[in-house]
This record gives structure tokens, C-alpha cells and sequence, in this order.
């Protein structure tokens, strides 16, 4: 198996794993099921957006996936 090298890659394995569908991925940009997006910004921080507005910056995946997986 291969270990994922950047961010990105930590990002589309961790929304594997939680069975996350990704819509399209646009540059550092994955659009997501339910109208969300994710920026992975330089710094390492995952943006989580909906509808053009931020909803929260993640460091921790899984805390991220979580959000998106079980939101209303």
C-alpha cells in the first residue's frame, strides 16, 4: 500500500475510509456530496466550505470526515 505523500492524498483516503463520495476535484479544491467543498490550504489546513461560505478550518481529519459524515 502506498503511504499517501501530501495533504490531498491524506484527505481523498480519509474520505475513503469514511465512505465520503467526491464529486469532482478542481486543483486543491474537492467538491463533496451534500454541497460541500474542502480546500487544502499550504499550510496543511482543511477548509470546509458550503455554498461559497466557510464553515470551519480542520487540521484533524477524522474530525473533518466526521462533521461531513454525520451532519443533518
Amino acid at each position: 500500500m502506498n503511504v499517501p505523500a501530501t495533504p490531498k492524498d491524506w484527505l481523498l483516503l480519509a474520505l475513503s475510509e469514511y465512505e465520503i463520495a467526491v464529486v469532482t476535484i478542481e486543483g486543491n479544491t474537492l467538491v463533496l456530496e451534500k454541497g460541500y467543498e474542502v480546500e487544502v490550504e499550504q499550510n496543511g489546513i482543511f477548509k470546509l466550505m458550503s455554498d461559497g461560505s466557510v464553515v470551519a478550518p480542520f487540521l484533524d481529519l477524522e474530525e473533518l470526515c466526521q462533521f461531513i459524515k454525520y451532519a443533518a
